[in-house]
């Protein structure tokens, strides 16, 4: 078989992260070739600092060295850089003439340092922190100089500033703004990090704006625009980067800030791809290493034709040791007039913790000193968990290391970067007896990346020796007539799945009969789990008398079923008939004794609602509704009839809207579906799980999803509850694999019953 020619501009971290994503998947489907500017393997250029400072060496943070290119048929040219593609022709030329065919192109070119356009910036002495060249520039100039200025407080700037003084130079730190590291921190914790760093030497010159590098042919010092001047034997640039698009010039791929791509990394020409730093989805462009990893699953996904949700942006994290200090944000760390914000400091400890909160939800969190709870507010972040959850917390404090450690879940994410869960790592050292951290992150990639949560592992790692793996908590019974849990009962049932209500509850050691509690939740486990079903239980209002729903199915009616409705509401005298949310119409006040008497005349012509679905909401459709995209009603009224029969943990209410103007309220509701102009939506209480799907896998990985949540969720357990106890990430990978299984209500239903 001919494999496909895949060649990959750029051999950096998230270009060879996307080649390694496509080895998991179709290791022997691709000829792959890579070329890299720099005459090095793929190395972890976030570790630059630590080789600048003198903690590692180059070899120590390279991630693919030769022979992994050896051993998986990968023909690497480096010192050697694409400088045109063909398109039409499909092929690439390099600096060195060589012309290269593809059949696929991945640009993963990164981004350049941004350099001050100053005069004297040409002058020998003025150097970016970049790359291993940079580095060793530096590394020079200080066995003969001295003194040194670095141009910006942000994180590339204070580890070059740290590395320079371990080299024994005396460095000035100068910033444009109020405080360092302004991207990242808040002033508070900015000014905390500040007196830590002038501690062990950096001077810093703040809302100094540079004017001119001085000096004759090697630079001499440093002119602000306010007239002032500082001596300088080596200036250090770094203010930032700007993505890397050279390549992209005078070809047909769209360019705004970077190559702009859709969620699956394709460009605007087909076969050509982008990933990471050079890179732009959905108007941003992402400089951290998580990011550039999920990019590159969906690239892989994309080249492989396997099927994947596609690259949904990310909120971003920034979890690292600054000079030996640790620091943590997410999300949004500045207070506005739209937030809300909680402050703890320890004066102390020389700790400080900040969450933000935004209508009632955690929005954003900043840690100094002690970022072990970085993982868990992160995770809260992106659930946007409502902030009473750490109302007792912040009033109390945070506790000691080792209750923070013992209160993480197992599936709390430690490493961000490479989705590595605190579960991960206890599993494998305990059934591996790994004794250090870097075995920790040779087994799970733990720390692999930024280093940002190495604290926390080795925080775990020290736990788990000192302590064991925690045992399990105390488990609550699910009400005062039973020892037994939601998991005891579903066990149970699993295990004896053709056993009545009054066996389970023998063989479970049921102290009464059951109650209002403990009765519906057996009854569901028994639906869900075994073959033995009991009759349907009717729904009953508070004044003992029941209520009758008509299903609609899309919430769309019509002259006859009204009709019904209204000789039904005659013939029974039902005193109160509702309009109610959905939508759907509710008969009230229906006597016990007719209660099933009514259920039959209405399901004559119409079945009624269960206690579950309580309908599928749509807008007005295609034709009538405004800016719509795709048909609502139709797939309203699909998604209803296919799962109308079925009963969940709790009501589950579904909207379907035509457009982005989503009238239907479909955000608002357990599950939504919205039409933009890829294609539907899929959301889960506000929050997209997919996008870019036609009609029929719509229907598909939304009957996968409420599966899912039907087999996993406990009884009387809301939507919006079980997806932020699971995480939005795993759920997704979860449907994903259910639905290429064909796992759906209907067969998972079957398969209970044999």
């Amino acid at each position: 078989m001919n494999k496909r020619k895949l060649v990959v501009i750029g051999n950096g971290m998230a270009g060879v992260r996307a080649v390694e994503e496509i080895l998991k998947i179709q290791p022997n489907e691709f000829e792959i070739t890579i070329f890299g500017k720099e005459p090095h393997p793929n190395y972890n250029r976030i570790l630059l600092s630590k080789v600048l400072q003198g903690d590692t060496t180059v070899e120590s943070i390279t991630l693919n060295d030769w022979a992994w290119y050896e051993a998986n048929g990968i023909t690497l040219y480096t010192g050697e850089s694409v400088v045109q593609i063909h398109t039409s022709e499909k092929y690439v030329v390099t600096s060195k003439e060589r012309i290269v065919s593809y059949d696929e192109l991945v640009i993963a070119t990164g981004s350049l340092p941004f350099m001050l356009p100053l005069p004297g910036a040409k002058k020998e002495g003025v150097t970016a922190f970049r790359d291993i060249y940079d580095c060793e520039k530096m590394v020079e100039a200080s066995k003969k100089y001295e003194k040194a200025i670095v141009i910006g407080g942000g994180l590339l700037g204070l580890e070059a500033a740290r590395g320079l003084l371990n080299l024994g130079m005396k460095v000035d730190v100068v910033h444009i703004g109020e405080y360092i590291m302004d991207r990242q921190l808040d002033p508070v914790a900015a000014r905390m990090l500040q007196r830590d760093l002038e501690a062990q030497g950096m001077n810093f010159l703040l809302q100094k704006n540079s004017a001119e590098i001085t000096g004759h042919k090697r630079v001499k010092g440093l002119r602000f625009s306010d007239g002032s001047w500082r001596e300088a034997d080596l200036i250090v640039m770094a203010v930032g980067v700007r993505p890397n698009t050279q390549v992209a010039a005078g070809t047909d791929i769209e360019v705004n800030r970077a190559i702009v791509v859709d969620d699956y990394m394709r460009t605007s020409v087909p076969h050509v791809y982008a990933v990471g730093e050079c890179a732009e989805h959905r108007g941003f462009v992402y400089g951290l290493v998580a990011p550039l990893y999920e990019q590159g699953k969906a690239l892989a996904a994309a080249l492989c034709k396997e099927e994947h949700p596609g690259y949904q942006g990310s909120v971003l994290s920034t979890q690292l040791k600054v000079s030996g200090v640790d620091v943590f944000s997410a999300g949004e760390f500045m207070d506005s007039d739209e937030t809300q914000s909680m402050q703890w400091i320890d004066g102390i400890n020389n700790t400080y913790k900040k969450i933000v909160v935004r209508d009632g939800k955690i929005a954003g969190a900043v840690l100094f000193g002690d970022i072990t709870e970085g993982a868990k507010l992160f995770g809260m972040i992106q659930k946007k968990d409502h902030y009473a959850v750490l109302e007792k917390e912040m009033a109390q404090g945070s506790g000691s290391k080792d209750e923070r450690i013992a209160s993480m879940a197992d599936h709390d994410t430690v490493c961000a970067c490479n989705g590595v869960s605190k579960g991960a790592i206890v599993r494998a050292v305990c059934e591996q007896a790994l004794e250090s951290v870097e075995d920790v992150k040779a087994c799970t990639k733990a720390s692999s990346s930024c280093g940002g949560c190495r604290p926390v592992v080795a925080d775990i790692l020290d736990f788990i020796k000192r302590n064991g793996v925690e045992e399990e908590a105390e488990k609550a019974s699910i009400c005062a007539c039973t020892d037994a849990d939601h998991g005891d009962i579903i066990q149970a049932v699993q295990a004896h799945p053709n056993e009545g209500m009054a066996q389970l509850m023998h063989r479970l050691g049921w102290k009464t009969e059951g109650c209002a509690v403990c009765r519906p939740a057996l009854y569901y486990y028994m639906g869900v789990h075994s073959s033995c079903v009991p009759d349907i239980l009717e729904e009953q209002t508070a004044d003992g008398t029941y209520m009758a729903a008509p299903r609609m199915y899309g919430g769309i009616t019509g002259a006859d079923q009204l009709r019904t409705i209204a000789d039904v509401v005659e013939k029974y005298s039902i005193p109160l008939v509702k309009l109610a949310a959905g939508p759907r119409m509710e008969l009230y006040g229906i006597k016990e004794e007719k209660i099933s008497e009514v259920r039959a005349a209405l399901s004559a012509s119409m079945p009624s609602y269960g206690a579950s679905l309580r309908a599928v909401g749509t807008c007005a459709g295609i034709r009538y509704a405004k800016y719509a995209f795709h048909d609502s009603l139709a797939l309203g009224r699909k998604l209803e009839e296919r799962l109308e029969s079925f009963v969940f943990p709790a009501e589950v209410t579904v909207a379907v809207s035509s457009g982005l103007e989503d009238e239907a309220g479909s955000l608002g509701e357990n599950v939504g579906l919205i039409g933009a102009p890829g294609g539907w939506e899929l959301y889960v209480s506000g929050e997209r799980l997919y996008a870019s799907m036609k009609p029929d896998d719509a229907v598909c990985m939304t009957e996968a999803l409420l599966a899912y949540y039907r087999i996993s969720a406990f009884y009387g357990e809301e939507m919006d509850s079980w997806a932020g106890r699971l995480g939005l990430t795993s759920i997704r990978e979860e449907v994903l694999k259910r639905k290429r299984q064909g796992i759906s209500i209907q067969n998972q239903q079957a398969a209970a019953a044999l």
